[in-house]
């Protein structure tokens, strides 16, 4: 197994293609929320992946601040569905923190994270920072990490 970490003018159309079907597979088709998968911040991001065999086992994405009031994000967190209960999800979280923490720049990190999943958020750090709401009918609360 081994880790890749890529800037969206690194990738290949074939990792392009293979992430946002993995994406699409777990947050629109698993999840049956149809919403726009692709909206338009890949190209500012930097995707991170497990992989084996050439096989994508695990996703995430870092996204800058849009504003100067935003936080550095980790987004898109999933694991596939065959490669689930071998703790894949906290491996890629622990990724993506580590990171954002060699940069010096960074004092928080910022997600929006479903309901369900906010205690697993919360094991890493994250506190949170909303009330619980509804983004595309799935129950969303927003999440900041100090570092």
């Amino acid at each position: 197994m081994k880790w890749v970490e890529k800037t969206f003018d690194q990738l290949t159309t074939n990792e392009l293609y293979t992430l946002l079907e993995h994406r699409t597979d777990v947050f629109v088709v698993e999840q049956n929320c149809p919403y726009k998968e692709v909206d338009g911040r890949d190209d500012e991001c930097v995707h991170i992946w497990l992989e084996d065999d050439g096989e994508m086992l695990a996703y995430c994405r870092i996204l800058p601040p849009q504003t100067s009031d935003e936080y550095d994000a980790i987004g898109r967190v999933l694991v596939t569905k065959k490669a689930r209960g071998k703790g894949y999800a906290r491996d890629i979280m622990n990724k993506a923190i580590d990171k954002l923490k060699q940069r010096r720049d960074v004092e928080k990190i910022s997600l929006h994270g479903q309901e369900h999943l906010r205690y697993f958020y919360a094991s890493f750090g994250f506190e949170e920072i909303s009330e619980v709401y509804l983004e595309d009918d799935i129950p969303h609360v927003d999440m900041l990490m100090k570092l």
